[in-house]
């Protein structure tokens, strides 16, 4: 295989990453029209974040973060509204057509805003980056998504029982795979869709509805069958943050031999962060999706 430096392996490559350079522009450009500022937290963390499956990067006795998640959390305690950040992740074994260890994400938060708001935010992300790629549709594969068509929005409940020929399980593996096999090659088939209310078990962060506390804030953003963003009604109870967090890395410690360390420093901040809404989207995948890219590496400047 051909390396991404070789003249001829990047003149294929190139309009890809012109036109990432350009949504990258873009959407900045998004943002600070709406009144956000970006944040730029450290990227070595005490603590990685609160994710059973997910493994980090190591680095002298701290990690690479998997999220900007806690930090910018502690900036909304400090009196910050509207924070962006637009900058790279790392999750170890990650790698594939839709994965790379090292990858862009966008995360932003409203503080005192309902998660329908980042809802909002998604959809026309999604048409800004369609937008500057001069297309007409998301693409994947086979499949195509037209972004500035009225978005469509089915609970985890209504999907399964629309889309599922099995019942919604209660183990948590179980959940993930009966998702990935039965209900994500269905959404955003034309149309972007969000798939919402997901049980509070899957929802570490999230706060609960009020309608029914045994479904959570948090929503998932799809297009062409490929998961963009995963956002939350952000919890911001310090005292069922720490259960949570803590029943996780039992989890992991139970599945994977590693726990990850409570990160103090951030519960303590919970208690004084406001009511908020946030989300995390997949930069790469998203240009993947507005250029019609074949894989992750046709978008990423220096492919691992």
């Amino acid at each position: 295989m051909s390396q991404y430096w070789e003249k001829s392996r990047h003149a294929d490559r190139k309009p890809f990453l012109d036109t990432r350079a350009a949504i990258l522009r873009a959407v900045r450009e998004w943002f600070w029209a709406q009144g956000f500022t970006e944040a730029e937290p450290n990227v070595l963390v005490p603590s990685p974040g609160a994710e059973t499956h997910i493994e980090a990067f190591e680095a002298g006795g701290r990690y690479l973060h998997t999220s900007p998640e806690f930090a910018m959390k502690r900036l909304l305690a400090a009196g910050e509204e509207k924070l962006f950040y637009l900058g790279k992740c790392w999750r170890k074994g990650e790698a594939g057509p839709l994965h790379a260890p090292e990858f862009t994400m966008i995360e932003w938060y409203r503080a005192g805003a309902p998660h329908e708001a980042v809802m909002d935010d998604c959809i026309e992300i999604a048409r800004v980056a369609t937008r500057t790629a001069n297309a007409a549709m998301l693409r994947w594969r086979d499949k195509s998504c037209d972004p500035f068509t009225a978005a469509e929005r089915i609970s985890v409940r209504d999907a399964f029982t629309e889309l599922s020929p099995e019942p919604m399980p209660r183990d948590s593996d179980a959940f993930s795979a009966a998702i990935v096999k039965h209900i994500e090659p269905n959404l955003g088939d034309g149309a972007l869709t969000l798939l919402t209310e997901y049980p509070i078990s899957e929802a570490a962060l999230a706060r609960p509805c009020p309608h029914d506390a045994s479904v959570a804030e948090r929503f998932e953003l799809y297009a062409c069958g490929v998961e963009l963003a995963n956002g939350f009604g952000e919890l911001t109870d310090p005292v069922e943050q720490r259960v949570r967090l803590i029943a996780a890395m039992d989890e992991k410690q139970k599945r994977y031999g590693q726990r990850w360390p409570i990160d103090e420093d951030f519960l303590a901040a919970l208690a004084h962060m406001p009511p908020a809404s946030g989300v995390a989207l997949g930069f790469d995948r998203l240009v993947m999706l507005a250029t019609d890219a074949r894989h992750i590496n046709d978008v990423l400047w220096t492919p691992s």
